[in-house]
């Protein structure tokens, strides 16, 4: 241990604001979000499956107010046996907007501020280590495990004199705020990608002077055909390898699922929270699928959907779909994001929402001339290079934080020895 890095224990310096127990009566599909535990997606909070409080923001909630920045902790969730659902995950809410804190979501903040700076505690906490430890101690069964406000502020934290904490977390912070700025660029282009899809393919604002036909999907521009979803796409198919066969799991191929998909707004899945060998390949169902494929759910969560930065595999509650024809991969997500209100529609099931090859089979799609195409898609592909090239950045730097961080804050390295790598990545 450095000289003059001393241990302390959290609460010797920071406490734990216990969320409110809202019924569920109270949320509603607007107003004020309502954070869960499943919201909270390591190291950041998202909205995806939040309800909202549309109620009057009164003195008994306003405790519960939870603001830019605010760092979030899971007290319930699963034991160690599956750590992407464990107790004791931690997540920055970044976003400008207020929300309010649900019961079994805790609120970490800093009660002595000559002691310890706040940013610099929670990219010490936001450790696999530290939410392995908590879910390692966790009282209750394996999938309703649960963590107190006291075991919390009993864990243990390393600080460094006030200075150095700060230095540290401003160099951490300058590669998270990179990886935040090139979300929010990735958004303007999906949204800007989307907008001219619509342009062209919905109301058809080029040709409103040109001669219009009668067709399956109402009027269209004359030349422009219609097809069947299949003879323009190929669906692909996945597997599962059996989860008894270790030796078919903790290869190098990404196999994705639903939990890999759309997280923290991505339309790339660039990772895969699991991963399977060659023989996990050689002895299922699943295949490897091309790059830029785009994969939707079929099972469960049906409306997600996304593409994979690079050949993957995937589950089979998921398909694949890859054109066969002159769409792009880049247009071809656009169409199934456009699709999606029908497949939402459609999908049935007892217990689990469901979409089929059936689904497909019933759909319909335009065709634009071949000139036509190729002028649309000079856009939206240069938009989607430029997605895929912020994502591919936001890994490199992500893995340069995460190699950084512990050597950082167990003082293993000082920072001077890191400045010039981390000023030429950021």
């Amino acid at each position: 241990m450095p000289q003059n890095w001393k241990t302390y224990k959290l609460g010797d310096f920071a406490d734990v604001q216990n969320g409110y127990a809202f019924k569920s009566k109270d949320l509603k599909d607007s107003g004020i979000p309502v954070i869960k535990i499943k919201n909270i997606i390591s190291p950041n909070v998202v909205l995806e499956g939040a309800g909202y409080y549309s109620g009057k923001l009164d003195d008994k909630l306003e405790k519960y107010v939870i603001k830019r920045n605010d760092f979030l902790i899971s007290m319930t969730g699963s034991t160690v046996n599956v750590m992407s659902s464990a107790v004791g995950k931690m997540g920055t809410y970044r976003l400008d907007d207020i929300a309010l804190l649900n019961q079994r979501v805790g609120k970490i903040y800093i009660t002595d501020n000559d002691v310890a700076d706040f940013d610099y505690v929670c990219y010490f906490l936001n450790r696999y280590e530290i939410n392995y430890s908590l879910a390692l101690n966790a009282t209750g069964s394996a999938n309703q495990a649960n963590i107190s406000p006291a075991q919390i502020r009993d864990l243990e934290i390393l600080l460094p004199p006030l200075p150095e904490q700060k230095a540290i977390a401003q160099i951490l912070s300058a590669i998270d705020d990179k990886i935040e700025n090139n979300r929010a660029i990735n958004k303007t282009l999906e949204e800007m990608a989307m907008a001219l899809y619509k342009h062209w393919f919905v109301d058809f604002g080029p040709f409103q002077d040109g001669a219009f036909v009668e067709s399956e999907l109402g009027e269209i521009p004359e030349g422009w055909t219609t097809h069947e979803f299949l003879e323009l796409f190929d669906l692909l198919s996945g597997g599962t390898p059996k989860t008894t066969e270790k030796d078919y799991w903790n290869g190098k191929f990404e196999w994705v699922s639903a939990k890999d998909i759309g997280n923290s707004g991505n339309i790339y899945i660039n990772d895969t929270e699991k991963k399977i060998t060659q023989l996990g390949l050689d002895n299922s169902s699943t295949k490897i699928l091309p790059e830029d494929s785009v994969i939707l759910v079929a099972r469960g969560s049906v409306g997600k959907f996304g593409m994979i930065a690079k050949p993957m595999a995937m589950n089979q509650s998921c398909y694949g779909v890859y054109s066969k024809s002159k769409y792009s991969q880049a247009t071809t997500y656009l169409l199934i994001d456009s699709l999606m209100r029908h497949f939402l529609n459609v999908a049935y099931g007892s217990v689990f929402d469901t979409i089929t090859t059936s689904t497909f089979k019933n759909i319909k799609v335009l065709l634009p001339p071949n000139d036509v195409m190729e002028k649309i898609q000079k856009d939206i592909n240069r938009f989607f290079i430029n997605i895929k090239m912020n994502i591919q950045e936001n890994q490199t730097l992500t893995q340069l934080r995460d190699t950084l961080l512990p050597k950082l804050i167990s003082g293993e390295v000082r920072l001077k020895e890191f400045e010039e790598k981390i000023e030429s990545a950021v």
